[in-house]
């Protein structure tokens, strides 16, 4: 797993790149009241906006960590965006892109640099 300046982690899982934010972010937010996802089969280029995520707090925008297709968004969190709080780094994950170009994960925290980050 990979971790962003801007709080999402991103793994690897059977060929595709699933996204979320860290449990970091999730905290800092508080209770999430609403999630607003990319839709399946778009194209997103690296730091592009392309979710939007609402707590009691703040509203705050989800960048693209990679280039690439969405191809899956987990539709879960938008009726339930409580689950973001209960386990963002598990089932309130966002979406899984085919990503284009790799690169830009060379540049990501891994665990122990993120603790450092946040510390």
């Amino acid at each position: 797993m990979k971790y962003t300046e801007e709080h999402e982690w991103i793994r690897e899982e059977d060929g595709l790149y699933v996204v979320g934010i860290t449990e970091h972010a999730s905290e800092q937010l508080g209770d999430v009241v609403f999630v607003e996802l990319p839709e399946e089969g778009s194209e997103v280029v690296k730091d592009e906006d392309i979710c939007v995520i609402e707590s009691v707090k703040a509203a705050s925008d989800i960048l693209a960590p990679l280039d690439g297709e969405i191809v899956e968004v987990n539709s879960a969190i938008v009726d339930d965006p409580g689950k973001i709080n209960e386990d963002p780094l598990g089932d309130a994950w966002f979406f899984k892109l085919k990503v284009t170009d790799l690169s830009p994960m060379d540049d990501y925290m891994d665990e122990a640099a993120y603790k450092k980050f946040i510390g």
